[in-house]
């Protein structure tokens, strides 16, 4: 058994991340004076990232998850051995020393989240899926979806089992598009997706554009649910 207390994993675009967990990391021969890296490791063609815990957030309950089998380990270390164009390969982790074990969550899809070194990573980015769903495969696995509030990430509102649901339904389908020729128009909204053992990450969305960061395009059902749960705040 792993426990992971009081932190929560958060999936965002790193310059809107209300805390930072990366470090700068100055190199000779780099094309960059100074590294700013993200805590991220790849494996299986998939990339996932890891955040620490918000103090906003830190009454949280701790969380408790079981390994299941090994999928690899860490072969390459890229703080202070990698410049900022650096391609990541298959085995390779920001932070994790070499030969740290990267690990299944048992119960949950490879393709969503991981265990490495006592810490949860989820999926960032997926080159094979062409869905939010393929992306995010949640099926049956959250527990809740809430606001959290742009200033200090708390939580402020819940949506209601029948808005979770309806939510969850129209996302599986929504088609991934090249997230950099997406427009991000209109107020931020940051939705959180708790897991139904307790981890958590954030998905940023722009409401004028019915966008979100990762490179989906929301639909009808989406903007619905959205603009319903927020006239309840």
């Amino acid at each position: 058994m792993l426990k992971v207390f009081k932190y929560m994993i958060f999936i965002s675009v790193f310059s809107l991340l209300l805390s930072s967990c990366s470090n700068f990391t100055s190199l000779k021969g780099c094309p960059d004076a100074k590294i700013d890296w993200v805590d991220v490791l790849m494996i299986n063609d998939i990339k996932y990232e890891h955040h620490f815990l918000e103090p906003a957030n830190e009454n949280l309950l701790p969380i408790t998850i079981e390994k299941g089998k090994e999928l690899g380990k860490v072969t390459y270390r890229m703080t202070d051995s990698a410049c900022s164009n650096h391609k990541m390969q298959n085995g390779d982790a920001a932070y994790l020393e070499e030969g740290t074990i990267i690990s299944e969550i048992k119960g949950y899809p490879t393709s969503l989240i991981i265990a490495a070194d006592d810490a949860v990573y989820v999926a960032n980015t997926n080159k094979n899926a062409k869905t939010a769903g393929e992306l995010y495969p949640m099926d049956k696995l959250v527990k809740n979806i809430y606001f959290e509030s742009t200033e200090d990430g708390k939580r402020i509102h819940t949506f209601s089992q029948s808005s979770k649901d309806t939510f969850l339904a129209a996302f599986n389908d929504l088609k991934l598009e090249d997230a950099q020729s997406l427009n991000d128009e209109g107020t931020r909204i940051f939705l959180e997706i708790e897991l139904n053992n307790g981890v958590s990450f954030r998905q940023l969305y722009w409401s004028n554009s019915n966008t979100f960061h990762f490179g989906a395009i929301g639909n009808d059902k989406i903007k619905e649910v959205i603009n319903y749960e927020l006239s309840n705040l």
